[in-house]
């Protein structure tokens, strides 16, 4: 019995043993195990990246070579570390910098040490670079801007930081992820997929060959082109009406939601960010406190929407049938409203309005007696608040718009629980927060939000998600691009918004801005502008806010212009619009003076003026 348990204990042994080294053998020969072996160093083959071309099919983003020399620190045999500096054009504290930041990451492990080499010095340091043990040289595709405009639609490539190497495990120490703009937004689709090669060390750490005859070696896949919906020419001429201001303009092609240009002021050119002077260049950038040139001024720039803003207002009146296209008044250049007869002035000059002229001379009046017909049609003012709340979101206003661009803001669109939780103990009602009607007091918008809510006119009450990409590869995109979104007011309720939109132009608030031969329908709007400077704050120049869209009849844009500080709608954004829209459907511009005087016109005094000496200051550095 014993001498059965005896073999019975050596067989189990046997079998526990086998089975353990084929397990070792066969499962653990997989590349999961490859790549934590310490005896394999792994080769990284870096794909080509994919290509940008706008909606003409102009190619705006591409490809050059860099070199990197990457290092392995355990590996590092003493060096002459000056002839070695010299051949880098470093100097010794640089050297012993990025050694030691790649020794803390890993010492097994390789790591960037010098980026982005020319292919003069990259030539020169190969032929040496067999001196020094433990380097040797990388080479993977970095951007090759062909054009020097639309930096924060295309956004930029940069090294993967650890979060993004946490986030993903695809990333390694060093790779570049795109940051910002398509980059960022596409980064899947036009990264690739890396190749790797696996070599077998000995058991001195010496290389001896391909692991294997390269059974288990890929191939890189290069990463897929893609085509936007931005027209380089448009976009280039909206950067340069931009010139020397602070803002955005976001146009909108209102029968697909193809954006067709997204511009942010000021901009720079996109090939700072590349090369060996791109952190230092980066860094610039993101300390001009003042001008912002990283923050994209028609996603995120944040404000009240001003008279633009009447138009839903006037739709949301005619939907709840509070007001009809018929209902008039007569404005004494003052709304007057509440127990304590408070005032709202009113600069359309005085006079009977009906809709479309209240539309057509901007009448706080008549909008504020709208609005408050609106609050005051049910005995709850926050139930009234919530259905006209609903309207306005249904615009795409107070949420994020489901596109496909790196950033965004919601804004706000307050409802009826908003303003029972700001006045817990006040009965509030139309006249507490009668601001609204003019898009002041708590309404907050984005430059593309206002360019969308116009396209959703211009269609009669639909709208496509704003998008900023027209095909992968010439296949198609993401079909929720092209479905409408319908607005909850009825179709028949535009006719007559759109007329008064027309009478903008033709004899209101934008007289002087008419383009021969296009007939535009538009909105002027100006928004108050408060600043804090060392804790005091101060009201600015008022910002230059514009929508329009045209023709009229099948509009081919749709147009939101923000000018920071530019003083009221039609002085500067209103200018910018009619401009974009007419080199937009004629491909020229006949208004020369218009165009000459905007491109002329520099606002920096308004943007330095509350900030005195200390701007520049900040400006040099």
């Amino acid at each position: 019995m014993r001498k059965i348990l005896l073999y019975s204990l050596v067989a189990l042994t046997g079998v526990c043993f086998i089975g353990r080294l084929f397990y070792l053998q066969i499962y653990q020969s997989t590349a999961y195990d490859l790549n934590n072996d310490n005896a394999i160093r792994k080769v990284f083959h870096y794909p080509k990246r994919g290509y940008i071309y706008d909606r003409n099919d102009s190619l705006l983003v591409a490809n050059q070579p860099s070199y990197d020399v990457m290092v392995i620190p355990r590996e590092v045999k003493p060096l002459d570390t000056t002839m070695f500096c010299n051949l880098l054009k470093i100097d010794k504290p640089t050297f012993l910098k990025s050694y030691n930041r790649a020794n803390r990451y890993s010492p097994r492990l390789p790591s960037p040490f010098l980026r982005h080499l020319s292919k003069i010095d990259y030539a020169f340091l190969s032929e040496k670079l067999r001196k020094f043990k433990g380097f040797y040289i990388q080479k993977r595709s970095v951007r090759d801007y062909q054009t020097s405009i639309g930096a924060n639609v295309l956004g930029y490539i940069a090294e993967a930081n650890t979060k993004d190497i946490k986030k993903d495990p695809y990333y390694n120490r060093g790779d570049l992820i795109g940051k910002q703009g398509v980059e960022i937004s596409y980064e899947k689709i036009l990264r690739g997929i890396k190749g790797v090669k696996y070599i077998q060390k000995d058991i001195y750490n010496r290389d001896i060959g391909s692991y294997k005859d390269g059974a288990f070696d890929t191939l890189p896949i290069p990463g897929k082109d893609i085509k936007i919906t931005i027209d380089s020419e448009l976009q280039a001429y909206g950067e340069s009406l931009m010139q020397n201001k602070i803002g955005g303009i976001v146009a909108i092609e209102p029968s697909s939601g193809e954006i067709l240009s997204l511009v942010s002021a000021p901009s720079y050119n996109p090939s700072l960010l590349v090369g060996r002077e791109r952190s230092k260049n980066y860094t610039k950038l993101y300390l001009d406190s003042i001008h912002r040139p990283l923050i994209d001024k028609g996603l995120v720039r944040m404000h009240e929407p001003g008279s633009p803003f009447k138009l839903l207002v006037a739709l949301t009146a005619l939907q709840e049938n509070v007001i009809s296209s018929n209902t008039g008044l007569h404005c004494k250049g003052k709304y007057v409203y509440g127990k304590n007869k408070r005032t709202m002035q009113c600069h359309c000059g005085g006079g009977y309005r009906n809709l479309k002229s209240a539309i057509s001379f901007s009448c706080n009046s008549y909008f504020a007696m709208a609005f408050r017909n609106n609050i005051n049609k049910y005995d709850n003012s926050s139930t009234s608040m919530d259905k006209w709340s609903d309207h306005i979101k249904s615009f795409g206003l107070g949420a994020f718009l489901g596109n496909d661009l790196s950033v965004g803001k919601k804004g706000n669109i307050p409802n009826g629980n908003y303003y029972d939780n700001w006045y817990p103990d006040f009965k509030w009602g139309a006249t507490t927060i009668i601001s609204n009607s003019i898009g002041q007091g708590e309404v907050l918008v984005t430059p593309i939000q206002l360019a969308n809510m116009t396209a959703a006119i211009a269609n009669k009450g639909f709208y496509f998600t704003p998008h900023i990409i027209k095909s992968i590869d010439d296949n198609e995109i993401n079909p929720d691009f092209k479905r409408p979104k319908k607005t909850t007011i009825d179709s028949q309720h535009y006719d007559e918004i759109i007329e008064g939109m027309l009478n903008v132009y033709k004899e209101g608030t934008a007289s002087f801005l008419k383009v021969p031969g296009v007939e535009i329908c538009g909105k002027t709007g100006t928004a108050e502008n408060f600043t804090k400077v060392d804790g005091v704050r101060k009201q600015l120049t008022d910002h230059s806010i514009f929508v329009a869209f045209a023709p009229k009849h099948n509009p081919k844009i749709a147009i939101a212009v923000l000018v920071e500080n530019g003083h009221y709608g039609a002085r500067w954004a209103g200018r910018v619009a009619s401009l974009m829209i007419e080199k937009h459907i004629k491909g020229e511009v006949s208004l020369k003076n218009m165009e000459k005087l905007v491109l002329d016109k520099s606002l920096e005094d308004e943007y330095l003026k509350p900030y005195s000496g200390k701007a520049f200051k900040i400006n040099d550095q």
